[in-house]
């Protein structure tokens, strides 16, 4: 799969997830920088997230939104939600990511939930388990949603037809 040039994308939408202090230790002191999380999306089934670190919050922001328009991935939105039940993992984070009916609402917590709010997913049921760190739930999910397939793509693997199911012969 090729890159996504964010041009042709429209307006993107992008959300601070996590800002953090960091410190290095020098000869004269603590040198502090600031590190940034933030994620990107058309609200449209493209989605990205990306780090940045400086010595200014801005700065750090604006690194991080570079880094994730150069990270966009496609993902599969039907109706407002996802086509399958899907677990993501990255480290000890894990997200489990369920489907959910027309008037659900976005039922998830956190990093998740940015996700989804960029990505244009409105009804989905999410469960973060195990690692609380924001860097590894972002990664776990950004997985998770890079293993959905859609109908499309599972029929055309197995050499079937949409319209009736039946297997193409190639013989």
């Amino acid at each position: 799969m090729g890159r996504i040039d964010p041009e042709n994308l429209g307006p993107l939408k992008d959300k601070v997830i996590h800002i953090n202090r960091v410190a290095k230790v020098v000869k004269g002191g603590r040198r502090f920088s600031f590190s940034a999380l933030v994620v990107v999306g058309d609200e449209n089934g493209y989605v990205g997230f990306g780090k940045g670190k400086a010595a200014e919050v801005p700065e750090a922001i604006r690194k991080a939104v570079e880094h994730a328009k150069r990270a966009l991935v496609k993902v599969p939105v039907i109706d407002g939600t996802i086509p399958h039940q899907i677990n993501g993992e990255y480290g000890a984070g894990k997200v489990v990511i369920l489907p959910g009916k027309p008037g659900t609402g976005l039922i998830a917590g956190g990093p998740v939930r940015a996700i989804m709010e960029v990505a244009g997913i409105r009804n989905i049921v999410a469960k973060s388990i195990g690692s609380r760190n924001p860097f590894n739930t972002v990664r776990a999910t950004i997985n998770g949603l890079l293993k959905l397939k859609n109908s499309e793509t599972v029929m055309k693997r197995m050499g079937r037809n949409e319209e009736d199911g039946a297997v193409n012969e190639k013989a």
